[in-house]
């Protein structure tokens, strides 16, 4: 199942095509929302090798996200972004659904 609900820009779909492409075995970056962080929620990344049943597929550009269907009701409008700067490289979610996030940009509130 293909939703586009969650984006991904050019670099965050170059950049995890490049990772994924790296690890044998491995076919897809998973994104998933966890209860934690110091707003609320945080965001795991993680390399899997197939979807699960209830997982969203996001597809750009030879790169693929999953992300289950109780992460996508707090992502849904979220853009996936890769960011590399001088203060390191990252994955960033800009996240319309949340009303406040911490410093690093990791965990979030709604």
């Amino acid at each position: 199942m293909t939703d586009t609900s969650v984006t991904l820009s050019d670099a965050a779909a170059k950049r995890i095509a490049a990772i994924v492409g790296a690890e044998a075995g491995k076919s897809a970056l998973r994104v998933s929302v966890e209860a934690g962080g110091c707003s609320g929620f945080s965001y795991k990344f993680d390399l899997a090798d197939s979807a699960a049943d209830d997982d969203i597929i996001v597809e750009k550009n030879n790169a693929k996200v999953l992300i289950d269907s109780l992460s996508l009701i707090y992502m849904a409008g979220s853009e996936i972004d890769f960011v590399d700067n001088l203060l390191g490289q990252s994955f960033q979610i800009k996240n319309p659904n949340a009303v406040a996030s911490c410093g690093c940009g990791t965990s979030f509130s709604i």
